[in-house]
């Protein structure tokens, strides 16, 4: 592949963003709180329904052991709930609670303040056609990722 330089400034900022994603920079942007169980409500936000610890857990990007451990705390902290899969009765699925939703609230609000400060000086057609691409861009890197090698 020749050199390409719009795909090599993507590259730079994609590796800015892993980088400070790995030092937890966006969760930092959260409400106080165990910042370690916004994951769990950010996937079960994301998977749109009750979801196994499984979903949660591919959702997230963690093993299953990892994950149980991550439910267990939200769920100890009342933001999600434990509930019987009423197909599949040896099936547990979980569920935001209201508190767990007021969390997640009160997180977007966060995220979004800094994105707005980040972007402040941006025209308002730049932030939309950067909303839009960056969408249109993870949703086919995350096709791609799904894809069996």
């Amino acid at each position: 592949m020749e050199w390409n330089e719009p795909l090599a400034a993507i590259e730079r900022a994609m590796i800015t963003i892993r980088r400070s994603q790995s030092r937890r920079a966006l969760s930092r942007l959260t409400p106080p709180g165990d910042q370690t169980v916004f994951g769990v409500l950010d996937a079960l936000e994301e998977i749109g329904r009750p979801a196994t610890v499984g979903e949660v857990g591919a959702a997230t990007g963690v093993d299953q052991p990892r994950a149980s451990r991550l439910v267990g705390r939200a769920v100890d902290q009342g933001l999600v709930v434990r509930q019987a899969d009423q197909s599949d009765g040896r099936r547990t699925l979980l569920a935001l609670t209201g508190e767990g939703q007021a969390h997640l609230a009160a997180a977007h609000h966060s995220r979004q303040q800094v994105f707005a400060r980040a972007m402040a000086n941006w025209p308002a057609e730049d932030t939309a056609a950067f909303a839009r691409l960056l969408t249109s861009f993870t949703t086919s890197l995350g096709a791609l990722t799904s894809q069996p090698d």
